[in-house]
């Protein structure tokens, strides 16, 4: 990959566009999620179906985030993610005009097929445009957007269905990816793509060789198990906190939101220690150990209603620091020429965790146990731990090894 020595401004615009998009695909993560208590009723739903909804949004998301990496170092990660735009907003006019169930499913697998892109077009663009020096802060920028995106997707949405009904919020979710698309095609020269590597045979043997990697598949294993447990966070926090701390939607709502926006501050605060820091397992393995525990006391239900907000802030902050180092972990393991690939490898864990995540926590909250959701967070989050510390150990002996042959 060619080295980028940038100015600062090319670096920025770059950056933003890029989380800018990302922003915009965390955005429609939640568009069914956010909407839980007006589809609810309109349609007669139980929360498992309305789970299965979401699941099948990242089912189909994943499947299609690994094969867009392959379509990413193929014909380039710029077109792919001008595609995955466009479908965002063609899903979000079909939701707002069903009728039915199965019309939800179909919204919901058009959405999943626009989000599969983002992960290995956006990476893969950051990795090529943006210089190394910054690309911490890059990645920093982009997991911030992300959370910018689930912040703003409650906000935005149950403000308009309020007020104007399910279907307009919809239709005026329906408007953004339109907008960005647009600033993005104006844009589009700042994201220019590397020349495609036209491969030989042997070249050709060798596109699957990085799914050998102990690493990567150990970088699938974090993003499922992490993702499981957001997955639940995202889905049903909200409901949870009411029935458990018996607070009000606003506060409860509130609570998701401060998750969100302190992740975000902890992602700003994660790219200053990505840059300095060498072993980006351990720094992910301390976020997370902090995260499960708080995530306990959260699960307990024991003390004062006003602890749900804070206690949420503290989870998501923890949560968020781990952000840039965890994709700094991944591009570590990624092999040279194969960045849209592992990306896209990689972050279908994500897509499995959060298919998983909604149906799991569906089923805890019908069984009437609100309390079960943040411990299966915590679990999830411990689990996490032990794939994050191989990731870490599988890498540094790989270059050991690497080291020595060239000795």
């Amino acid at each position: 990959m060619e080295q980028q020595n940038n100015s600062l401004k090319q670096d920025a615009r770059v950056i933003g566009l890029v989380g800018l998009a990302h922003g915009t695909s965390h955005f429609y993560h939640l568009i069914l999620a956010a909407l839980i208590p007006w589809l609810k009723p309109a349609f007669g739903l139980s929360y498992t179906e309305l789970g299965l909804l979401m699941t099948v949004f990242f089912v189909v998301s994943g499947i299609g985030q690994a094969l867009a990496g392959f379509v990413v170092d193929r014909v380039g990660a710029r077109a792919v993610l001008f595609f995955g735009m466009g479908m965002l907003g063609v899903s979000a006019l079909l939701l707002s005009r069903a009728d039915s169930y199965a019309g939800l499913l179909a919204g919901a697998l058009l959405a999943g097929t626009g989000n599969a892109v983002f992960h290995p077009a956006d990476y893969t663009l950051l990795n090529q445009r943006v210089s190394r020096a910054r690309l911490a802060h890059g990645f920093s920028v982009h997991g911030i957007s992300g959370n910018i995106g689930w912040a703003a997707a409650p906000i935005f949405l149950t403000a308009i269905a309020a007020t104007q009904g399910w279907r307009a919020a919809l239709l005026g979710a329906a408007a953004l990816p339109v907008a960005v698309l647009a600033l993005l095609v104006l844009n589009r020269r700042l994201l220019y793509p590397d020349p495609v590597q036209r491969q030989g045979a042997a070249a050709q043997d060798n596109t699957l060789g990085f799914l050998k990697l102990r690493a990567v598949w150990l970088c699938f294993g974090f993003f499922l198990l992490t993702a499981v447990a957001l997955g639940g966070i995202q889905s049903f926090a909200t409901i949870s906190l009411e029935s458990l701390y018996g607070i009000s939607h606003a506060l409860a709502t509130s609570s998701y939101t401060a998750y969100m926006l302190a992740s975000a501050l902890g992602m700003l605060a994660g790219g200053f220690l990505g840059a300095r820091a060498r072993h980006h397992d351990r720094t992910v393995a301390l976020a997370f150990s902090a995260a499960a525990l708080l995530a306990l006391v959260l699960a307990a239900g024991a003390g004062p209603a006003w602890m749900a907000l804070p206690l949420m802030g503290l989870i998501g902050l923890c949560s968020g620091v781990a952000g840039p180092s965890r994709d700094l972990m991944i591009r570590a393991a990624a092999p040279q020429g194969a960045t849209g690939r592992v990306y896209g490898v990689v972050y279908s864990g994500l897509d499995s965790g959060l298919a998983i995540g909604p149906l799991l926590f569906g089923l805890v909250m019908d069984a009437g146990r609100p309390g079960w959701v943040f411990a299966g967070v915590a679990l999830f989050q411990a689990l996490a731990i032990a794939t994050a510390v191989g990731v870490g150990g599988s890498t540094r002996e790989r270059r050991a090894t690497a080291s020595g042959q060239a000795a």
